[in-house]
């Protein structure tokens, strides 16, 4: 079963608390999803360790439940 754009933006935020999410579906079919994850624990990290910490924070869906994220992370201006 596809996952929902909220359900991924509630696991972000539960590990992220001060994260701000945006989920876009991108194929419409709930497997294809692009995120913006802004948060201030990024500042400072490689991009690799951002995205880390978001695919850490989906809790091993990526690749199975979740097919796909295009992923964009920044600490904030």
């Amino acid at each position: 079963m596809p996952m929902q754009a909220q359900e991924i933006e509630d696991m972000i935020k539960a590990a992220i608390p001060d994260a701000q999410v945006e989920i876009t579906d991108l194929a419409g079919d709930g497997d294809h999803y692009a995120a913006k994850v802004i948060s201030e624990t990024f500042r400072g990290k490689p991009r690799i360790k951002q995205h880390k910490s978001v695919y850490d924070a989906l809790g091993g869906k990526m690749g199975g439940v979740l097919h796909a994220l295009q992923l964009t992370t920044a600490a904030p201006e």
